[in-house]
């Protein structure tokens, strides 16, 4: 992502004019420079051999596929002391594509009335007696994108497979392999949702603008709703997870994903960018790959930037961070289990300190001769703004 930023991103930027926001900007400028020189960094050489190597500093941007691997080893470390030893369920709630392309100019409000409708679903639905009669918990990840980087905002749930009755007294199980009813999950989600959206238009709180400016107008955007309110909603429980193990190996995957990585990026050449991709609907699903035209992929890239400082992962009921500690201690107690060993949080002091606890890799020992210990010999300060940085990566 880095190379076609470098490439293309200028003459994108200059296309783009007006349209592009400052947080999309702010994500190409980010993504561009990360891990060379125009960000600083440092020179290491070894004690022994005297291997040297430069680290450049990263971005640490989360839509940058270079700087999610700490983020991401740093969050399953924090999740392991909540995993209960019971049965796992993922539930994904996605949104029809009338719903998308008003999203797509109200990120904030669509996505967050979206966690609101999902977690309301989740919760009222478990705790009807007819269903499971239980408090649940879980935690909710928003992904906006599909395998092409097409606009498909989507809510992956991870749900452990019980809950505490509603007088706190006992653990209450599903059923094996079966948490709650889609259907009957969907009808709720589509109806809640809809109520609320209705609600933040009369509000004021949506905008519209280009080829959806005529949705300002009340009846209009109650027409564009239409066809909403009577389709079935897209929500579907897959395959429950192997153990509580496999959730945060699984997850995991999840948490820090962003559109595209950079291992199904296949070429960059010509003004085209070459990627891998899996079509999902498919029977088989086998890899296939797309080529599009450099600022259609930028622009597709983009669509998934999310204002600024949205929490794209989100706690909730037993998980949610006011009662989480005694609520998970009382599930452990109904369960008969003790609770997860925790390890203290790596101190942010030293990144190497901090990757070589999460990871158990050393980036101190000398890569060449395996037994020295490498050490900051000189630092790399940023250039001054206004300078012409080399892509020294």
């Amino acid at each position: 992502m880095a190379d076609v930023f470098r490439r293309y991103g200028e003459i994108y930027r200059a296309a783009a004019g007006s349209s592009l926001s400052t947080a999309q900007r702010r994500v190409m400028t980010a993504i561009a420079r990360c891990r060379t020189a125009a960000l600083g960094g440092h020179v290491e050489q070894c004690d022994q051999c005297g291997h040297r190597r430069v680290w450049y500093n990263s971005c640490r941007d989360r839509h940058c596929p270079q700087c999610q691997a700490l983020a991401r080893a740093a969050w399953i470390t924090d999740r392991k002391a909540e995993i209960l030893e019971t049965e796992y369920f993922h539930v994904v709630f996605t949104v029809p594509d009338v719903i998308a392309v008003i999203a797509l100019q109200n990120k904030a409000v669509v996505y967050g009335i979206l966690f609101r409708a999902v977690a309301d679903t989740l919760r009222t639905i478990a705790a009807d007696p007819k269903h499971l009669g239980a408090a649940i918990g879980f935690f909710a990840v928003l992904h906006t994108w599909g395998q092409t980087l097409v606009h498909h905002p989507h809510l992956h749930c991870v749900v452990p497979g019980g809950g505490l009755s509603l007088d706190g007294t006992r653990w209450i199980a599903c059923r094996p392999g079966f948490f709650l009813p889609v259907r009957v999950l969907s009808r709720l989600f589509r109806r809640l949702f809809l109520m609320q959206l209705e609600t933040a238009f009369d509000a004021g709180a949506l905008q519209f603008f280009a080829s959806c400016e005529p949705l300002r107008d009340r009846q209009a955007f109650l027409q564009h709703l239409a066809p909403a309110r009577q389709a079935d909603w897209v929500v579907y429980a897959k395959r429950p997870f192997a153990g509580p193990q496999h959730v945060l190996d699984y997850v995991g995957r999840y948490t820090h994903r962003i559109a595209i990585s950079d291992s199904r990026l296949v070429d960059i050449n010509d003004g085209q960018v070459t990627f891998r991709y899996k079509n999902y609907r498919a029977a088989h699903p086998t890899p296939k790959t797309m080529t599009l035209p450099a600022p259609e992929f930028i622009r597709r890239f983009l669509l998934h930037v999310l204002p600024a400082g949205f929490h794209r992962i989100r706690y909730y009921g037993l998980l949610g961070h006011r009662h989480r500690t005694p609520k998970l201690a009382r599930c452990r107690e109904l369960l008969g289990t003790l609770a997860r060993e925790t390890f203290p949080s790596p101190s942010p002091a030293d990144y190497r300190d901090r990757y070589e606890a999460l990871t158990g890799v050393s980036l101190r020992v000398c890569p060449r001769c395996q037994d020295g210990q490498m050490l900051i010999i000189e630092y790399v300060a940023r250039p001054h703004a206004g300078a012409t940085i080399i892509d020294s990566s």
